[in-house]
């Protein structure tokens, strides 16, 4: 009886200590689940905010580069016009556009912008003809009146780039649509760089840079990430 006393006692201890190992490992196994989320959770939280830093970053450093190499055709974005009349934002450009033309930087000045809703003139026609009063022959113009966005208006410069038998180009535009529009370019087969205007309501006061910013790092990142498509259709 003494010897079956003692094996039931050890028998109760092994029982008592294999029990508690059980939830130890539910614990462990809970633990280690909480780590892995926590580690995604601070990946995802750290891409959300790292990724726009950059792509602001890139933007503002993108703003202050002013390219000017040799090129077939300066391209001039469109903006808003009043019945032929280049706005501010659209005069701004096509002046720096005239300066890079005079400076031989290119051969061909291509204005760029369809119609909006009411217009009787499109941006490009605007931009053509304000160019010519300025002194640019009107063969050294081409209005591609096409788009009432960046990305259509750049499809159609590809168009007219292959056409042409062109191969580069320096955009013009405001000083925060560089990266963008760079991008765009270069998505439609032309090898562009920019060469923004320093004057004019775009670069008005810090404030309006600042917003500039913050719209463009939006835009760039939904067109890298959802607009490429509608190039496409």
């Amino acid at each position: 009886m003494a010897m079956d006393a003692d094996v039931m006692s050890r028998q109760d201890e092994g029982a008592e200590a294999a029990g508690p190992a059980r939830p130890g490992r539910r614990r462990g196994g809970r633990s280690r689940f909480l780590v892995w989320t926590g580690r995604v959770l601070f990946v995802v939280i750290a891409v959300g905010v790292l990724t726009p830093l950059t792509v602001g970053w890139r933007v503002w450093y993108e703003a202050r580069q002013d390219h000017r190499p040799k090129s077939d055709a300066i391209i001039v974005l469109g903006a808003a016009q009043y019945d032929g009349r280049p706005s501010p934002y659209l005069e701004y450009r096509l002046r720096h556009a005239f300066e890079l033309y005079t400076d031989k930087v290119a051969p061909k000045i291509v204005t760029v912008g369809g119609k909006q809703t009411g217009d009787r003139v499109t941006e490009a026609a605007a931009g053509r003809s304000f160019l010519i009063r300025l002194g640019v022959p009107a063969g050294d113009v081409v209005a591609v009146e096409t788009g009432r966005d960046t990305l259509q208006s750049m499809v159609a410069v590809g168009k007219t780039y292959k056409e042409n038998g062109w191969k580069t180009g320096v955009v013009v535009t405001d000083p925060w649509h560089s990266l963008r529009s760079q991008k765009m370019a270069s998505e439609n087969g032309i090898k562009a760089v920019s060469s923004p205007t320093r004057s004019g309501p775009s670069v008005l006061t810090r404030d309006t840079q600042m917003h500039s910013i913050v719209r463009e790092t939006g835009g760039y990142l939904y067109y890298v990430l959802l607009g490429r498509s509608r190039a496409k259709t």
